[in-house]
């Protein structure tokens, strides 16, 4: 019943009985027909990187799990709790970006181009938008995890699919994210005719990079820590699929104890007892508690965290980044799809 209400849907798109908005601002929209964890908040940033320096940018989402409604333009001064975890992190990141929130999509796109202290904007990023087609996308990027592609997902509620697999066709390009940054020639052959796209469609495989460990409270004595084979970690995370993170951190010290929650999880009072509780009770001389930037946003917000516990937590910033030689060609196809809309 659920792959019927999806499919009648799409039909009423494609037959032009609901109605797609172009806007003369270029769009380009990341998404994926999967329930979360393919990394798009670190591929939104990628992209920011990569036009930030040429274009005014601006990012909307729909600032999941944010407590106010209706559309808001992110300040340095912005709550995590007005606008979500996600665009609060982006904004403190790229304070030079436009970053705004809206359930609606294309009443938030207006508003970017209408207001006065937002006109101007040049490009606009759609973060998590791939099913709203509503707004027509100058271009789509579709996320899916390498760990569990969409051609090994079925539709909810048996799987994590919100859509059919035949949705990748809208794709123009894809992208298998957290994939191991040593994937073997085989492993690209597999996956590639497994995704079997359109000769139109490109496909490229990213995998993440990491960042120096930093103190989640900067006003806790101490210097940052480094990671070493006889680190202690304790794994703190509140997002979807924290698995890549946990193979790569294994690679420097098999001492790990992950503390894993769902994701945009809001700590409480019972969850930081169990951080404490799991702290205190790690082995060795050196331990610390890594958790990620999206799981700090909410972080910050804990007013019973112990001492001892706020003084151990650090961040470990992620990036990301195209294998296989990549990185320009893929930037190049971002270029070429949105130069005709300008």
């Amino acid at each position: 019943m659920y792959g019927i209400g999806v499919q009648l849907r799409n039909a009423c798109f494609n037959a032009g009985i609901l109605k797609e908005t172009v806007f003369d601002c270029p769009v380009i929209c990341i998404g994926n027909i999967t329930v979360g964890g393919t990394g798009k908040t670190p591929h939104t940033e990628m992209l920011l990187r990569l036009l930030i320096p040429r274009y005014r940018v601006a990012v909307l989402s729909r600032g999941y799990k944010r407590k106010s409604k209706g559309y808001h333009v992110a300040t340095l001064e912005s709550p995590m709790t007005e606008i979500g975890d996600e665009a609060w992190q982006m904004k403190h990141k790229f304070p030079e970006a436009v970053i705004a929130v809206d359930g609606n999509r294309r009443r938030g796109i207006r508003r970017l181009l209408t207001d006065e202290t937002t006109r101007g904007i040049q490009v606009i990023l759609l973060d998590d938008a791939f099913q709203h087609r509503y707004v027509k996308a100058a271009l789509n990027i579709l996320l899916t995890d390498y760990h569990r592609l969409i051609t090994d997902d079925v539709l909810l509620p048996a799987g994590r699919l919100r859509e059919p697999i035949t949705a990748k066709e809208r794709a123009h390009i894809v992208v298998v994210t957290k994939c191991p940054s040593d994937m073997k020639p085989m492993d690209y052959r597999v996956v590639k005719e497994a995704l079997s796209l359109r000769p139109h469609q490109h496909l490229f495989f990213s995998t993440f990079r990491y960042g120096a460990l930093y103190r989640l409270f900067d006003e806790t004595p101490g210097q940052a820590e480094e990671l070493n084979a006889d680190t202690h970690v304790l794994l703190l995370t509140g997002i979807a699929s924290p698995q890549q993170m946990l193979l790569d951190l294994r690679r420097i010290t098999r001492h790990i104890t992950p503390l894993s929650f769902q994701d945009h999880h809001q700590f409480t009072s019972h969850d930081i007892q169990r951080l404490e509780e799991a702290f205190t009770a790690m082995q060795g001389s050196k331990r610390l508690i890594i958790t990620t930037e999206k799981d700090a946003a909410r972080l910050r917000l804990v007013e019973s965290l112990s001492p001892i516990v706020r003084r151990h937590i650090h961040v470990l910033p992620v990036e990301t980044e195209i294998l296989r030689g990549e990185q320009q060609v893929f930037e190049r196809q971002i270029e070429e799809q949105i130069a005709p809309c300008r």
